[in-house]
């Protein structure tokens, strides 16, 4: 509960203004809970009512887009782009494809996006966006015309010194190849205006692998310095099965860890000899199958309907990975008395408000999303610095880079708890080192 009168009032404005927005309402309490000893510390954030303008998106972008399937019937989604904050660089942010997509959830996660990208230190600004449009069961025809048409409005509102998106759920190499030539068609240009791109058009390495990597990274080096600890030895349970669990499965067994557990919007499968990365690589990732499917290769493995148990398998370190609000306060509750010690988010809010509350309370480390899962951002602003000098880095120099970020991240948010009093406690931290960045820059302006 927020107890500077000042933050209430901004909170109680944001209620007023965005009354049936769940997900960006959460999303803005935890931050300006976060602010709190920040604004009592250093009042300018007060007397300068930066925050005010800190919680307004600067444009909400919201759109139709038709599409025809391929019996030639027409479809009507809705597309939407919010640009929340450009004080640091132009808008970046990923696309999402899912039936979930509403102005709620972008504006929650371009909201996010700002500090996540204030925190990777490259100039960089907010921003997020997608549509309802499912892509699951479409033919490659049909999910090129509907990028295409998607793309065709908003080619108008993006640019490389503008806005740059990229991936997100439901977007990948084929969805942003589609986009990116439809962009080109329209505007006769070839610029770095989308990244996650393919190789061959200037795409970056480590991209695919990025947030996966990067949540690993950050979360070896709070295990590091907060608990003299690694991940060599340990059991880890991650939820999700897309390109982040899956890379962030490969990174962490490669740092000595054992992964048992993966998921999918279906259920899990729990494998108590380490997950066959192989295995699930071809089900999701060559044939983009469903997760219970391991089980045809993988005998020995059990696989589980619903997705929520996969919290009740015991571990050392949960890296949940799949979708917001997925781990409860209840879930928390059981990792934490069955010895779970470190947890670190690869989705974007996964844990529900009591969930990290419950964690930071027990002491377990935590790793807030806007930290954490910073590496694919992160790798997305160095693919467009390679697009700018028309340069390929080797895969060894990005992820060289991608590690050095995310160890930055991690420093960078441990520093900003200690000065305002919150030793250790990661969610203050990052939320005052991204907001403080962006802040500076906002008022230095006149916003």
């Amino acid at each position: 509960m927020l107890k500077n009168e000042y933050l209430k009032s901004v909170f109680e404005t944001v209620q007023k203004r965005n009354p049936s927005q769940p997900e960006f309402l959460q999303a803005v309490s935890e931050v300006l809970d976060s602010l709190e000893p920040l604004v009592e510390k250093d009042p300018i954030y007060i007397s300068s009512g930066v925050i005010e303008a800190f919680v307004e998106p600067e444009r909400l972008i919201s759109f139709r887009v038709p599409w025809y399937d391929d019996n030639g019937k027409l479809h009507i989604n809705r597309g939407f782009r919010v640009q929340f904050n450009s004080a640091i660089g132009p808008y970046k942010g990923g696309l999402r494809l899912h039936p979930t997509v509403t102005a709620s959830v972008v504006k929650f996660l371009g909201f996010e996006q700002i500090l996540k990208n204030s925190l990777t230190t490259l100039p960089m600004g907010g921003a997020k966006g997608g549509s309802d449009f499912d892509p699951k069961g479409k033919s490659d025809a049909e999910v090129r015309r509907f990028c295409q048409s998607f793309i065709t409005e908003l080619q108008r509102h993006i640019g490389q010194h503008t806005d740059v998106p990229a991936g997100d759920i439901g977007v990948g190499g084929r969805e942003i190849g589609y986009m990116f030539g439809q962009y080109k068609r329209i505007n006769d240009t070839w610029e770095g205006v989308l990244t996650g791109k393919a190789l061959s058009f200037g795409g970056s390495l480590v991209r695919t692998e990025a947030t996966g990597y990067g949540l690993c990274y950050f979360t070896q080096e709070m295990l590091k310095c907060l608990k003299e600890e690694s991940f060599d030895g340990k059991t880890v349970v991650i939820s999700g099965s897309g390109n982040v669990a899956i890379f962030a499965t490969e990174k962490a067994t490669e740092l000595g860890a054992k992964v048992v557990a993966l998921s999918d919007s279906n259920g899990y499968i729990y494998d108590p000899d380490g997950i066959n990365l192989d295995v699930v690589k071809d089900i999701k990732l060559v044939r983009r199958g469903r997760i219970n499917e391991y089980l045809k290769k993988v005998p020995s493995a059990t696989y589980h309907e619903g997705c929520e148990g996969i919290w009740n398998i015991k571990c050392d370190i949960a890296l949940p990975s799949a979708t917001q609000n997925e781990l409860d306060e209840a879930a928390a509750k059981t990792l934490i008395a069955n010895g779970c010690i470190a947890v670190a988010e690869g989705a974007n809010m996964p844990c529900t408000l009591e969930a990290t509350q419950a964690f930071l309370d027990a002491g377990v480390l935590f790793g807030p999303a806007k930290a954490a899962n910073a590496g694919g951002v992160a790798t997305s602003g160095l693919e467009m610095s390679q697009n700018s000098e028309r340069k390929a880095w080797t895969f060894e120099q990005v992820d060289a880079r991608l590690k050095e970020i995310m160890e930055t991240i991690f420093h960078n948010s441990i520093e900003a708890a200690e000065y305002v009093g919150r030793p250790g406690n990661l969610v203050v931290g990052a939320n005052v080192a991204g907001f403080v960045k962006v802040a500076d820059a906002m008022i230095a302006q006149g916003f």
